[in-house]
């Protein structure tokens, strides 16, 4: 057996941190509302302190990320070489430029209720601003400044020396990749998204692996779930309807990353100089000393209290400005046109048929909701709670949560973030997700009832 020889200091630094960030990402703590983590417990106090302001301070920061991205394109490119992260959060293509300008119009429209009503109405605009957003300020905040503790003190080295033996021949994922799920399940789906684009930013997912893992293992939140089963009027059944989005998902986890789009995204990192993890254990280690090794060898990199503020400030800064402007320029477009146009009603149509073969009752109605869920996730659950039979609003709502990608939070998110997806590649996988789970998810519900 090979020996590290490793001072007190060390280990301190590598455990420490390592533990308060597993305890507020990811440790389990029962409310009067539900299972929650302490970043989420945490996010709630700032909602609940800053209530009546919130609408106002997100509608400034869109409206400034859009007056800085113009400013940057009117300076040009090199007048932000000497303060790269400003460079890189600003100096976008022109296609980012133009969101941020309509989220920016969008933004003031909703706040001051200008326009027509379907901009600014309770279930658009006003759901956008005055809700949502305001729990990803929230979010935000805290995650932003905290997810240093999970990535940068050796837990995910060493978490992921244990879980590659797992995650790479179901996943065919680093093991590392195993924190940003747990993260998700026990947490909330941004978190996972902004954990996996850091990650990636950093050369540690190849441009397949962040895409797979942003869009199959940024999985939906026990606590979420749990608001999606009420709202169908079957929170006695949670247990059951949990297991068969776990038994959906997995399924779609196999498969998804072994097919288009997901398959065809390069083999390649981000920067020429990433070079992902090396996960071989050399002779004289094993699978605990080896993790061990990379973690405190992770950790002694971290050496400033200074720098791991600074870090913590720039992930705040980058996802209200660079993740605010997309949910609330792509969400809002998506839920006007579920709102106030037959669109996701047309395009169930094709769904009918295949519903009535697997004997679903009220096929018709179910058919409405089964793409509806692409514009936000909670819009089937509100559909559905309205149907007669129970094993229709069970199958919808577990496939409204196993369907993972919707625009007014998770599709946005990922479009604002880095993980190399594009829009189109959303619409085939939520497709493929829904063409994979639903036939999963009918089956159980058949076994149940």
């Amino acid at each position: 057996m090979r020996k590290d020889h490793y001072k007190t200091s060390d280990h301190i630094k590598f455990i420490i941190p390592s533990l308060i960030g597993v305890f507020l990402f990811m440790f389990p703590l029962s409310t009067d509302e539900g299972i929650t983590i302490p970043i989420a417990l945490l996010a709630g106090m700032v909602q609940e302190a800053l209530a009546g302001r919130l609408s106002a301070i997100m509608m400034v920061i869109i409206v400034l990320t859009a007056v800085f991205t113009l400013l940057a394109k009117i300076v040009g490119k090199e007048a932000l070489q000497k303060t790269p992260f400003f460079q890189q959060l600003f100096y976008v293509s022109l296609f980012w430029t133009i969101t941020r300008v309509v989220a920016a119009i969008f933004a003031v429209m909703v706040f001051f209720e200008l326009g027509p009503e379907f901009v600014y109405g309770a279930n658009t605009g006003k759901m956008l601003l005055g809700d949502l957003l305001h729990v990803l300020f929230a979010v935000f905040l805290f995650a932003g400044l905290f997810l240093p503790l999970l990535m940068n003190f050796g837990l995910l080295e060493f978490i992921g020396t244990f879980m590659t033996k797992i995650m790479r021949p179901l996943f065919r994922l680093p093991g590392r990749a195993s924190i940003d799920s747990l993260a998700s399940w026990i947490g909330d789906g941004t978190i996972g998204i902004l954990l996996t684009s850091k990650q990636y930013d950093e050369g540690n997912y190849t441009k397949r692996e962040a895409a797979v893992i942003g869009t199959t293992f940024s999985v939906v939140s026990i606590t979420f779930s749990l608001v999606i089963i009420k709202q169908v009027g079957l929170q006695h059944m949670f247990v059951p309807f949990y297991l068969t989005v776990l038994l959906a998902g997995f399924v779609a986890a196999l498969i998804m990353p072994r097919i288009p789009p997901l398959s065809r995204k390069a083999d390649s990192y981000i920067h020429s100089s990433g070079d992902g993890n090396n996960e071989d254990i050399p002779e004289g280690y094993n699978v605990i000393t080896y993790g061990y090794k990379k973690a405190i060898d992770r950790s002694r990199k971290e050496t400033s209290f200074y720098r791991f503020m600074k870090e913590g400030g720039q992930n705040i800064l980058d996802m209200w400005m660079g993740v605010a402007p997309v949910v609330m320029a792509f969400g809002l477009i998506a839920l006007i046109i579920a709102e106030n146009t037959p669109v996701f009603q047309w395009l169930g149509v094709p769904f009918i048929p295949l519903l009535e073969w697997m004997q679903v009752p009220s096929a018709a109605a179910a058919s409405e909701t089964i793409l509806i869920g692409f514009a936000d996730m909670f819009l089937p659950a509100i559909l559905a709670s309205s149907i007669e039979e129970e094993i229709t609003r069970f199958i919808i709502a577990t496939l409204s949560v196993t369907q993972l990608i919707y625009m007014s939070e998770v599709g946005g998110l990922l479009l604002g973030s880095r993980v190399p997806v594009s829009f189109k590649d959303l619409v085939v996988i939520f497709l493929l997700r829904t063409i994979i789970t639903l036939p999963v998810i009918v089956l159980v519900a058949h076994l149940i009832f």
